[in-house]
């Protein structure tokens, strides 16, 4: 079978208009998927050029003459929808570690427009290093010498400015962006025309990019390269849904020009506080208040837990009945009750694609820190507003607790237990921060004794110093929770779940 090449299927080459730090799945299926979107339909012809940062290893692309596919599986509205795309809009992919100088060349470009990033969450925090190195290790340093060659370049040249729109899922990413490239700025004494080049001409955009984006399975890729008639060792596979929410002004929305009418899935806006709200509250908390239920039943995947009756009911229910009433509603379109319900019925669709191995071990990473940031304020807003426990809120807290009992420690690392069908046990990771803290909490429970349960409960919720907030002062949550646990100890979780749901 012939390998994905230019030569087998020819691309029009067009400016180079983006530089990209990264080159991950995300950025292939997302950003990258949807410029060239507007290229093939004549809304952009630019092109990108990736800075690779971990290895020098760049032949995987440079086999392909760029070129992937992005292969589209999945449910929308209830449509099975079935689409490849074979993305030509990358130009390069420069090893940074070996190719330096010419990633400097590009910042001379006059067709520069945009750049884009996605590293790692902690790869846009500041670290004290000269930018002169070649090249420079964390990323903000980089983009720091890569913008200040653009300015020496350009002469501090407004309409040679940039728009710097980072992808991490990081709260405001794009200012806290700006302050790592500041700092290095005076760290490196770059001056004060730089300084001033950086704060009027460069824009540095707060973005939220939504869209679930993975490798492919053996068996996903030989079903695709049958479909395609070729070999893609660069195969990207991907949901349907897709958004890409952009913090800019007019100034930006003319440079974005792949976004317009014909891409409602990229929204720029002055203000995104409305899909950061709706993703982190119905997306990703309901993930978080649902991976430890569906784990410990035994299930694996996201898409295993909506072919369980119990627990697809349980999701669908509390994220139609509990957290999306809590969303807040900015009463005007696009931005109302009915964009949040129709988000948490995509979500259901999401969830429900068979088609992505979304492991719900991998959600469970630092579980309580997301149970912090994405469903505190949620369940604050269910007691303002209907003044009762919300059961289901409360089941899915039981199910966390429980997830957290750790039974072992090995070197620092701590591992939890479930019972097999089989009669035997599973151990698994625990992979949260807060794990020795629960390792020892736990053991105030003594086995069989359910009067020992509720001061725990009541132990955990009233911390300060992990939730922000005292949770054992909301009415009956203390108590709700502890029943939901007791039941689980004593009765198992399935039997739980379902009483819970009768």
């Amino acid at each position: 079978m012939a390998k994905l090449t230019r030569s087998t299927h020819p691309a029009p080459v067009f400016p180079e208009k983006i530089l990209q730090f990264g080159t991950g799945v995300l950025l292939r299926g997302l950003p990258d998927y949807l410029v060239q979107k507007a290229n093939s339909e004549g809304r952009f012809e630019g092109s990108i050029v990736i800075v690779k940062s971990t290895d020098s290893q760049t032949d995987e692309f440079s086999e392909q003459d760029n070129l992937y596919t992005v292969a589209v599986r999945g449910l929308q509205q209830g449509k099975e929808v079935s689409e490849n795309t074979i993305v030509s809009a990358i130009s390069r992919v420069l090893a940074a570690q070996t190719q330096w100088n010419d990633v400097l060349v590009l910042a001379r470009n006059p067709k520069l427009q945009i750049i884009l990033s996605n590293t790692t969450e902690i790869g846009l925090n500041y670290v004290e290093e000269s930018i002169f190195q070649h090249p420079p290790q964390s990323f903000p340093a980089k983009l720091t010498a890569f913008l200040y060659e653009r300015f020496r370049s350009v002469g501090g040249s407004k309409a040679k400015g940039l728009i710097v729109i980072p992808t991490e899922l990081v709260t405001d990413n794009g200012l806290k962006l700006r302050d790592a490239v500041e700092q290095l700025a005076q760290f490196n004494e770059l001056g004060k025309l730089f300084t001033k080049w950086l704060k009027f001409h460069v824009r540095f955009c707060n973005s939220l990019v939504d869209r679930i984006v993975t490798r492919p399975t053996e068996s996903a890729q030989q079903l695709v390269q049958q479909e395609t008639g070729y070999e893609d060792h660069l195969l990207t596979f991907t949901e349907p849904y897709h958004l890409w929410a952009i913090e800019g002004d007019d100034r930006v929305r003319q440079t974005l020009s792949f976004a317009g009418p014909s891409t409602p899935q990229i929204i720029i806006d002055e203000d995104i506080n409305f899909y950061k709200e709706r993703k982190l509250r119905v997306l990703n908390g309901t993930h978080t208040l649902t991976m430890p239920l569906g784990y410990l039943l035994g299930l694996e995947t996201v898409a295993d837990e909506m072919v369980h009756p119990a627990m697809s009911t349980f999701i669908e229910s509390l994220m139609l009945k509990e957290i999306v009433p809590t969303v807040p509603n900015y009463g005007i379109p696009g931005m109302d009750k009915a964009a949040v319900e129709q988000f948490a019925n995509d979500v259901l669709d999401r969830f429900r694609n068979p088609h992505l191995d979304h492991l719900l071990l991998n959600i469970s990473l630092q579980q309580t820190t997301k149970m912090q940031a994405r469903n505190v304020a949620t369940l604050q807003r269910y007691y303002e507003q209907f003044h009762q426990v919300p059961n289901l809120m409360a089941l899915g807290f039981a199910a966390y607790l429980l997830f957290m009992k750790a039974v072992r420690e090995e070197k620092g690392q701590f591992f939890g237990e479930i019972p097999l069908p089989s009669g035997g046990k599973l151990n698994y990771p625990i992979r949260d921060d807060k794990a020795g803290y629960f390792y020892g909490d736990w053991k105030t429970v003594r086995k069989g004794v359910p009067s020992t349960v509720q001061p725990f409960v009541k132990s955990v919720l009233s911390d300060v110093t992990i939730w922000q907030t005292d949770l054992a002062i909301l009415p009956g949550f203390v108590e709700a929770v502890a029943q939901y646990l007791n039941d689980m100890l004593a009765s198992g979780v399935e039997k739980t779940l379902t009483k819970a749901l009768s």
